[in-house]
């Protein structure tokens, strides 16, 4: 996730505006407006549209999923969409490469529920005791997700060849508790889908998210500079950086962290 020191973040409901984007949500989520995206600190827009034009391009190449089957992705890739679409200040989810986060995270040691407490009771428990399912992360998507094609094709429809406003319905359908996906509560998922899909927009671009750092130039983060030594007695200057991520090289040419496989071993 992005730097707890990311400017002037507020608090919306459903559709909340994240300065290049929408995020679903009827529980808060930590957004920036487009407005706090125009103040001193930020990159110009100029710098950010082209970051966007260039990760839209980028994305036009089909990704290659090892964790998602093809009636997964085309489901996670359009829901993602909707919780962050592109708009008039920059891409959305998936220009961003945020279902490339979710396939490397899910096939990955945290998907596997390498470091996940397994031996039960499996007992509903209060919000304040966490998860609380017999799933591993990568178990859930998998059931929770068959559950819904299943559903969606008992409809006769798909998600993705849905409308927005269709598709933004079932998703508050799933938000909202009112389906039982297999086991999986519909509202666990959809909790888990919006939290992943907020991670993989503002994380590091290292872990497959955040294609061309979209995001970052967006809010105006710096990323990860090793030390800000010739800014220190800057004072009343505006700072303004090109980010950078944590696995750039020297020619600027980002390396996606090769302990994160992409799938399950």
């Amino acid at each position: 996730m992005h730097s707890p020191d990311t400017p002037n973040v507020t608090r919306r409901s459903f559709v909340a505006s994240v300065g290049a984007a929408t995020v679903l949500s009827s529980t808060t989520a930590l957004v920036t407006t487009s407005a706090d995206a125009a103040q001193p600190g930020t990159h110009p827009k100029g710098a950010a549209q082209a970051s966007a034009e260039k990760a839209v391009a980028a994305s036009a190449e089909k990704p290659v999923y090892l964790y998602f089957n093809v009636a997964e992705a085309e489901f996670i890739e359009a829901a993602c969409e909707r919780l962050i679409p592109a708009d008039e200040f920059g891409a959305g989810a998936l220009a961003a490469g945020v279902p490339t986060y979710l396939d490397k995270q899910l096939g990955g040691a945290w998907g596997a529920g390498e470091r996940l407490y397994r031996s039960g009771p499996w007992q509903p428990g209060t919000p304040s005791q966490g998860y609380q399912l017999p799933f591993t992360p990568a178990e859930l998507f998998h059931t929770a997700l068959r559950a819904i094609n299943h559903d969606l094709e008992k409809r006769g429809s798909s998600f993705g060849g849905s409308s927005a406003e269709a598709q933004d319905a079932y998703l508050k359908t799933l938000e909202s508790g009112g389906l039982d996906l297999d086991g999986v509560p519909s509202a666990v998922f959809f909790d888990m889908l919006l939290k992943m899909t907020i991670e993989g927009f503002f994380s590091d671009p290292v872990y497959g998210g955040n294609r061309d750092m979209v995001a970052w130039r967006m809010i105006g983060f710096p990323g990860a500079y090793a030390d800000y030594y010739e800014a220190i007695d800057r004072h009343g200057v505006k700072f303004e950086r090109e980010p950078m991520s944590i696995g750039e090289d020297g020619q600027g040419h980002v390396h996606v962290h090769p302990e994160i496989p992409a799938t399950i071993g």
